[in-house]
């Protein structure tokens, strides 16, 4: 009786420690209350902080931007582009100097967003915030490269050649850009989709059974997705754009069922 008693105690003293522990991870360490005034006050420094890291970037990427237009320029082999209005490449300057001082200021932007919600975190939550946060941003930077690699030349080349006996190829300068900087960017948006499943997943939202299981939506949202963020009309570039968000989204169950959810 008294190995019995020791042995319940013992199974007691683990339970206790296990919930212990269950509960310390949903504890908010180092928690500070502040007020709502002190929680605006923090976000308005934390926003001006990144406002003048992308506006910094920016100036210095205006002044080296030539090099950047002409590494845009050359998915467009064969095409002369014109300037259509007075000052067209000066606007076309700087908007690429924005978004490539925006790329270049995101991991200082993204520090600033953590810094921001880290109190309002349990240990659990920060447990992912770190993958999560590397995960993204890799992603993110792997659909701007396949987008510069294989869907911009694949738009590009179905352009050209659809209309290279009827007329001759002469763009404004302003649209290509416009055309380019969408195709990079709504990829990278489209490689985060196995971030937020993920995210569903380990919070419990979203089981990969059920993830599955909607696999004919899951296509039918692809080809639907693929056409709104393609600015081209060609199947060819809306099919390697849906093919992509395909292959993203079945590696995304992939990654969930490892995680047993």
């Amino acid at each position: 009786m008294p190995l019995s008693k020791d042995a319940d105690t013992l199974v007691d003293i683990e339970e206790d420690s296990f919930l212990a522990d269950n509960d310390s991870l949903d504890e908010l360490p180092g928690n500070v209350e502040m007020s709502l005034f002190e929680h605006l006050e923090e976000l308005r420094m934390r926003m001006f902080y990144a406002l003048v890291a992308t506006v910094i970037a920016a100036i210095g990427c205006f002044i080296i931007v030539k090099p950047i237009v002409q590494l845009l320029e050359v998915p467009a082999k064969g095409v002369k582009f014109l300037q259509l209005a007075p000052g067209e490449y000066f606007f076309v300057s700087v908007q690429v100097a924005g978004y490539s001082g925006l790329l270049i200021v995101s991991p200082f932007i993204l520090y600033q967003i953590i810094q921001f919600v880290l109190p309002g975190l349990t240990r659990r939550e920060r447990h992912f915030l770190g993958p999560v946060v590397l995960g993204s941003s890799i992603l993110f930077f792997a659909g701007l490269i396949f987008s510069y690699l294989l869907l911009i030349p694949a738009a590009l080349n179905f352009l050209i050649n659809y209309g290279a006996e009827v007329v001759d190829q002469l763009w404004s300068i302003d649209k290509y850009f416009k055309f380019v900087l969408l195709l990079l960017f709504s990829a990278g948006l489209a490689f985060q989709i196995p971030v937020i499943q993920l995210l569903l997943g380990s919070l419990g939202i979203v089981s990969s059974q059920t993830m599955i299981s909607g696999w004919r939506y899951v296509i039918l949202g692809a080809v639907v997705l693929g056409a709104i963020l393609t600015p081209s009309t060609d199947p060819l570039t809306q099919s390697l754009l849906a093919g992509a968000i395909l292959g993203l989204y079945f590696s995304g169950i992939g990654l969930v069922k490892l995680l047993g959810k």
